[in-house]
């Protein structure tokens, strides 16, 4: 990547107004490149952990954006270790700031695809309710609580360990560990729902 990214996040192509450099501490080329070492590495984590929240693709995008430009800000202010734990709570916060301004609930879906998957046999059938089953995980995801999903997503899909997502969250291991438990119980509930007869097997 490199410089020109940098110029993107500093309010070259539509960022949010509000989280614009300071221009008074516009940071220095061997900060820049200690920010693109520490932090680039994560942007698919930071967007996968977006998309989940926002529930969007675009708005996914401004939030990265949004929480790139405020990383790259207040840089100066990481004090090494794991930068990814240090981002996503940055995006996690911009997120949530988001949601508050925006307040866009969206509708519960209904779980009604097919949930056995043939995982012996690459036929046709069996390529399709592999994608049905993806589907419906997505789905009932998205039905959980935004507290639940976050640590979901944080734990099972960018593997995070209970402390770095009790860093990125702010609330104790404990809470982490017990969320998770409820938000897995949740989703077996959910899948079952959707497939009573495989939830009875």
């Amino acid at each position: 990547m490199g410089i020109p990214v940098i110029a993107e996040w500093t309010g070259l192509t539509g960022a949010s107004q509000e989280c614009e450099v300071d221009q008074s501490r516009v940071p220095d080329q061997p900060e820049v490149a200690r920010f693109e070492q520490a932090v680039l590495p994560h942007l698919t984590a930071a967007y996968n952990l977006a998309r989940w929240l926002t529930g969007n693709e675009h708005d996914a995008e401004d939030a990265v954006q949004e929480s790139y430009l405020r990383a790259l800000k207040f840089f100066s202010g990481f004090r090494g270790g794991s930068s990814r734990p240090w981002l996503l709570a940055i995006v996690r916060n911009t997120c949530y700031t988001w949601l508050r301004r925006n307040r866009m609930e969206e509708p519960g879906m209904e779980l009604d695809e097919e949930l056995h998957v043939d995982t012996s046999s690459p036929s046709p059938e069996a390529i399709l309710l592999a994608a049905a089953r993806s589907d419906l995980v997505r789905r009932a995801l998205e039905e959980l609580p935004a507290e639940f999903r976050e640590i979901v997503i944080l734990r099972e899909m960018e593997g995070l360990s209970y402390k770095e997502i009790a860093e990125v969250t702010a609330i104790p291991v404990g809470t982490v560990m017990s969320r998770l438990a409820r938000a897995r119980a949740r989703l077996q509930k959910l899948l079952g729902e959707a497939n009573p007869s495989e939830a009875r097997g």
